[in-house]
This record gives structure tokens, sequence and C-alpha cells, in this order.
């Protein structure tokens, strides 16, 4: 990344550079670019190289941040504090936006399965009830879920409905690496009484 053109400093934050990561945690950085736009239209060349799983921009970011899964699961996301930008609405359900949903839903449950492993239940509590009115709402799911693993369950069974009514199928790279991540004992996180159905 440094070696670009338009990249003046590559730095590491979060718990990796505090040395107070999970296995699990993000690899973050902070990108300082002279020129957003060349960095950005390139992105996606730059990373195909390590067959991300999953590569988008941060549709709930305050500032642009590109998120990327590569296989492991390892969640690396490169983050440019200098470019802000506004929050996306809810998302719009439709063959078109199917599989960029399905990125952001394992990004983000991925990126809880780490909060969880910090033991923050919280924090989870809180991003479920955003990712219920962001993500799962327009999927059909009006229950918020009270755990990682409800809104897994409630999220593929939305999801695998609207491949149907679609006639497509989302590629399960992604779900295959995170969702036994989802399902594994912890004691740090909480689990619910039972799933309606």
């Amino acid at each position: 990344m440094r070696a670009h053109p338009a990249v003046r400093l590559v730095e590491p934050i979060g718990s990796r550079a505090r040395g107070t990561a999970t296995e699990l945690s993000d690899w973050d950085f902070h990108i300082t670019a002279e020129d957003f736009g060349h960095i950005a239209s390139d992105l996606p060349v730059l990373a195909a190289p390590y067959d991300p799983l999953a590569a988008q921009w941060d549709p709930l970011g305050d500032c642009e941040s590109y998120l990327l899964i590569l296989p492991g699961p390892v969640k690396v996301d490169l983050i440019f504090p200098d470019v802000p930008r506004s929050w996306n609405p809810p998302w719009r359900i439709g063959p078109d936006t199917l599989a960029a949903v399905d990125a952001h839903f394992w990004d983000w449950t991925l990126w809880l399965v780490s909060k969880r492993r910090h033991g923050m239940s919280d924090r989870i509590r809180g991003e479920l009830l955003r990712m219920s009115r962001h993500l799962l709402e327009p999927l059909g799911v009006q229950t918020v879920p009270r755990s990682l693993e409800e809104a897994a369950a409630r999220y593929v069974r939305a999801r695998n409905r609207l491949e149907t009514r679609y006639n497509l199928r989302v590629p399960r790279r992604l779900e295959a690496e995170v969702l036994p991540l989802v399902k594994s004992s912890d004691p740090d996180h909480y689990r619910p009484t039972g799933l309606p159905s």
C-alpha cells in the first residue's frame, strides 16, 4: 500500500497497534493520501492478489474506509481519516444489491465476533440494534436479534428467501468462514433462551 504514489503515510491503529488484540481483531490502518480519488479507484486492483472474500467501502463510516475480509478470515480496514463521509441510508434490497448486503452483513458480524472475544456485550447489543435498522429490517426481519447467533440465523433465512425470489445465489465462501465463528462457544458471549419461529 505504501508503494502507491498517492500514499504519504500508513499507520497501524487500534488493538493490533496497542497489543490488546485477539486472534480475530481487525488489522486497522490509517492511510494518509495525497490524492484520495486516485488511490480509491486503484484499491480493488491492489487488493485482488490477496483473494479477498469481501471488499467494500464502509456504508456506515464517518470517514472513508475500505473494508476487506481475506481468507482465514482476516479483517483489514483501510481508513482514510482525512476524507469525511455521511452514513448511507438503510439498504435497498433487490437482485442488484443482495451480494453487497451479504458482504456487509458478514463483515459486520465478524467485527462483532471480535468484540465478543473482548467481552463487550453492551457494545454488541447496541450494534445489533443498528444492524436491525440498517440491514435486517430491509430484508424483512422485524425483530431485533438478541445475539449474534440469532442475527445470523434470521439473516440467512431472509437472504435465502430472497435468493429464491430473485432466482440467484450469493457466493457462500464468506459465510463459510464467518458463520462457524458465530456459532463457536465463547464464555464471554450471551445466549438467547431460544429462537422464536
